[in-house]
């Protein structure tokens, strides 16, 4: 396991660097030591201004280019799941944060290094705490402090996407319905009014519910509404006078929050709806000069992102975005998480060709 001391080798190929920045552990809050580290290389290239705002570290270029492009992933991990230090078997690098993200944030700091006269200005952003809760992400942090760290014409999150270009991302909404009715001894129900059993017309506008289909700059979001847990009930001798349904919308980016808290209104007209946590979608935008411009370059039939990220933060300040990184979004917080070293390689060299030729 690397030493917090341990300085890094921005020279090491894409995968030996994957594999250092795995062996930093940097679990959610505790991702100091790695920040430092980052700070650290990245104040060593002499074509590089870099900030720092608590563990989030900015990297610009300032050459005059007409258009600037961000470069954005994350530094920490969820807990680690007894998978440190990393390891190698034949292509696959195994470790906590292979996938989510650091072979991504690999990618961003060898080109931050190796890339000095490039064909856009650049910023390469290295923030904390994406993998809780909202009111503590390092990008949300830097874009309330100083937005013009953050300022460009297109955006690509490292997120992993299997190298294959995912489009904006779908919005969340997360909301309790609660049901009530009379409490009274299971003897003499009908002194009572079962709240658990007015769960059935909500299970059953869930059930019949069919969700859209959009497509919006070529790429197709499928929505979706679901409860995904139900609460209530009180002893086995009592009727229940409470209960409440936990449900999930995921709505596609044509949708603002304002409008998709109206359709699930509308769906539960009648009903207590109590919205508990909501995140905007974010339009894909690839049909800005920008990105045409990326995916010409990087190759591949681009898609939708089903999932939440950060580009919505993007978005919603303006800037196009899409997700792209080595990593396989299914193999992310698994205790077996791993990375292919040629989709590290081959992500570099895709994104170092559309910012140099």
């Amino acid at each position: 396991m690397s030493s917090p001391n341990s300085p890094l080798d921005l020279t090491l190929d894409g995968g030996t660097l994957t594999a250092r920045l795995v062996d930093f552990p940097s679990v959610s809050g505790e991702e100091t030591a790695l920040a430092d580290a980052v700070e650290a290389a990245l104040r060593a290239c002499p074509h590089l201004t870099v900030d720092r705002f608590g563990n989030n570290v900015v990297a610009r270029t300032h050459f005059g280019r007409p258009e600037r492009v961000v470069l954005a992933g994350h530094l920490d991990t969820v807990p680690i799941a007894d998978n440190v230090p990393s390891h190698v078997e034949g292509d696959l690098l195994y470790g906590c944060g292979t996938s989510d993200m650091k072979s991504g944030v690999a990618v961003q700091l060898r080109l931050a290094a190796t890339v000095v006269e490039p064909n856009h200005d650049i910023t390469y952003v290295f923030y904390d705490c994406e993998e809780v809760e909202a009111d503590r992400n390092g990008l949300g942090h830097l874009f309330a402090t100083h937005p013009d760290w953050l300022a460009g014409d297109f955006a690509v999150l490292m997120e992993p996407s299997g190298a294959v270009v995912e489009g904006g991302c779908q919005g969340s909404l997360r909301a309790d319905i609660t049901l009530t009715g009379v409490r009274a001894h299971a003897a003499r129900s009908w002194l009572g009014d079962n709240a658990i059993h007015k769960a059935a017309e909500v299970l059953r506008r869930l059930a019949e519910y069919r969700p859209r289909r959009v497509v919006i700059d070529g790429l197709e979001y499928r929505e979706g509404l679901n409860a995904t847990r139900i609460d209530g009930g009180v002893a086995g001798n009592v009727i229940p006078d409470e209960c409440r349904i936990h449900v999930a919308f995921r709505f596609a980016p044509d949708r603002s929050l304002e409008q998709a808290e109206a359709h699930l209104r509308e769906v539960f007209d009648g009903y207590q709806l109590d919205i508990v946590d909501a995140s905007p979608a974010a339009l894909p935008g690839l049909s800005q000069p920008a990105a045409q411009a990326f995916l010409a370059a990087v190759g591949g039939e681009p898609r939708a992102k089903f999932g939440w990220t950060d580009v919505a933060r993007f978005s919603a300040h303006g800037v196009p975005a899409v997700n792209y990184g080595p990593g396989d979004p299914n193999l992310a917080h698994k205790r077996e998480e791993h990375c292919s070293l040629a989709a590290i390689a081959e992500v570099e060299e895709r994104l170092r060709n559309w910012l140099t030729k």
